[in-house]
């Protein structure tokens, strides 16, 4: 048992990384953020904080809402939250992702890294160990308003986050409709071809993975 928890977690911190690279491959790329970078950059701009830090601090609020809201919380959605904007700056620091300067360059880095988020969505989504903090809110409001399209309601956060985003500054373009509206048939894709069925997993609460580990179960 300790062991599959071992290997869950290496897998969890792996797509974590991962998704800190594919994040930071969309803001090199520099034609246009995804509505999330985008609220965080704008953040950043306007208080001066760290891109990094700013999706800490957004993770950190909506894990407030999403427990509010009494939505299951895992260990893999508190990690989501704490690890993957300091992975951003250490990938920052270390300048490990170039800045493209050219128009071509740059739809190719942003394609890059939207594949580079799914293989990151993969790795810890598949651990079970609880979805991303923002997942969880969009799962949260569904339930609230069960009569909507889900779609509708992750169009209404993600044009909430993107509007306050550009309305703090952050850069909006072409790169901005590729990221809404790209990432959910490389997502489809991607899990196609690693047969991967999102549905079928069966996320642990915290208290769920505790339970296992002291019961010594599997």
């Amino acid at each position: 048992m300790a062991l599959s928890y071992v290997k869950r977690f290496i897998r969890l911190l792996a797509g974590l990384f991962l998704f800190a690279l594919g994040t930071c491959f969309i803001v090199q790329a520099d034609i246009g953020l995804a509505p999330w970078d985008a609220f965080s950059m704008g953040l950043s701009l306007a208080t001066g904080l760290s891109f990094g830090d700013i999706v800490i601090v957004t993770g950190i609020l909506i894990l407030i809402v999403d427990y509010a809201m009494h939505e299951q919380l895992g260990f893999g959605t508190i990690l989501n939250a704490l690890l993957i904007g300091k992975f951003i700056d250490l990938i920052q620091w270390a300048r490990l992702v170039p800045k493209m300067e050219h128009y071509a360059s740059g739809i190719a880095m942003l394609l890059a890294g939207e594949i580079v988020l799914c293989l990151a969505t993969f790795l810890y989504v598949g651990t079970g160990l609880g979805c991303g903090p923002r997942d969880a809110l969009m799962v949260a409001l569904g339930k609230r308003f069960p009569k909507k399209p889900i779609g509708l309601i992750r169009g209404i956060i993600e044009g909430s986050v993107l509007l306050a985003g550009w309305l703090l500054g952050a850069k909006i373009g072409i790169g901005t409709v590729i990221a809404v509206f790209g990432i959910g048939f490389i997502l489809q894709y991607t899990f196609q071809l690693l047969h991967f069925d999102v549905t079928a997993v069966r996320h642990e609460s915290m208290l769920d993975t505790l339970n296992t580990w002291k019961g010594g179960g599997k």
